[in-house]
């Protein structure tokens, strides 16, 4: 297994990825409708301001030069600058990013540790009501809007109960902790700012259990179909014959199986659910990537845009690589050739 070799080749199918998304973004952002140089400019400004801002962001030159200067610039490290706000898109999304990757990491957990059981108990009791009642609850996951399970949410357990904050990610009057990840639970805990951490963690619960349920119910379903496979192989027949305990049979033999598949559908959801953050952010006011995408999608400032839809792609990329490397882990008999 030359598993250095096939990392490096996965890193390198990166550029021709990120190439196609940058191309494809670079596209979308000049056939929408609108002029951000107009909208930059406001309904007041003179024709020489708007040529003005059109040159500043060298919107007056053809789009292949365009393209061109957005891609070298993108090697140098420079993404260009937000038209409203004139700040470098590179430095906004550094000050975003944190908060979006920690909110999803918080939703895959939740997803997680909660999906995998429920998909286990609904496969070994299959077609009991413990099961039906596994399935109620994945169908409702793929079913219910986010908008509406986050809006009820906030009614219930911020304004009804008032036992959770219903928007922002800190309480005005708490300072955040001392950057070191950007992650406010990790900074604080590394802090031992405990106070600040509980505080952090009362404000995430609400919308990463949004973020969730989406990928819960789809962990859950999958678990349940891949495990329900497994358990109707011979090998698990012949554990069950020579008299190993049932957990035993389900926990070591068959869920270690399953596991390959599931895996697949765990990155795929991680990556469903940074896509799912838009809405959620929105509606929670969490300050994150899909908050600023929001905004910058309503005020037509098209490089954050493909600033974070490259930042996306690469997130995704990444993802798919550490999958697929996770795999041999599960199951030495996959080898990375």
């Amino acid at each position: 297994m030359n598993l250095a070799l096939f990392t490096l080749r996965r890193l390198l199918l990166l550029i021709p990825t990120l190439l196609g998304v940058s191309l494809l973004t670079f596209a979308l952002s000049r056939v929408v409708p609108g002029d951000p140089a107009r909208l930059a400019a406001g309904a007041q400004a003179t024709p020489e301001m708007y040529e003005q801002i059109r040159q500043e962001f060298g919107l007056d030159r053809p789009l292949p030069v365009q393209y061109w200067d957005y891609v070298t610039g993108i090697v140098r490290g420079d993404w260009g600058k937000s038209i409203l706000s004139r700040r470098p898109v590179l430095d906004d999304l550094g000050a975003y990013w944190p908060a979006t990757l920690e909110l999803v990491l918080a939703a895959m957990v939740i997803a997680t540790m909660v999906g995998v059981p429920l998909g286990v108990i609904s496969a070994v009791r299959a077609d009991k009501m413990s099961d039906h009642l596994a399935r109620v609850v994945s169908l409702l996951g793929v079913s219910v809007p986010a908008f509406w399970l986050a809006v009820l949410l906030q009614l219930f357990f911020a304004l009804r109960l008032g036992w959770l904050p219903a928007s922002g990610r800190l309480e005005p009057l708490i300072a955040a902790p001392p950057r070191l990840t950007g992650l406010y639970l990790i900074d604080s805990a590394v802090a031992g700012q405990w106070t600040t951490f509980g505080a952090a963690l009362r404000q995430i619960i609400l919308p990463a259990v949004t973020l969730s349920f989406p990928a819960l119910a789809t962990i859950a379903r999958f678990t349940r179909t891949s495990l329900l496979e497994v358990l109707n192989q011979d090998y698990v027949r012949t554990a069950r014959a020579k008299g190993v305990a049932e957990r035993r049979v389900v926990t070591r033999h068959a869920l270690r199986n399953a596991l390959i598949p599931l895996v697949t559908m765990i990155g795929l959801s991680f990556g469903w659910s940074m896509g799912g953050s838009v809405l959620v952010e929105t509606v929670f006011d969490w300050p994150g990537i899909g908050l600023y995408a929001t905004k910058s999608a309503l005020t037509l400032d098209f490089m954050p845009i493909m600033g974070i839809a490259l930042l996306y792609g690469f997130v995704f990329s990444l993802i798919n690589i550490a999958v697929d490397l996770t795999y041999g882990m599960l199951d030495p008999r996959i080898r990375h050739v």
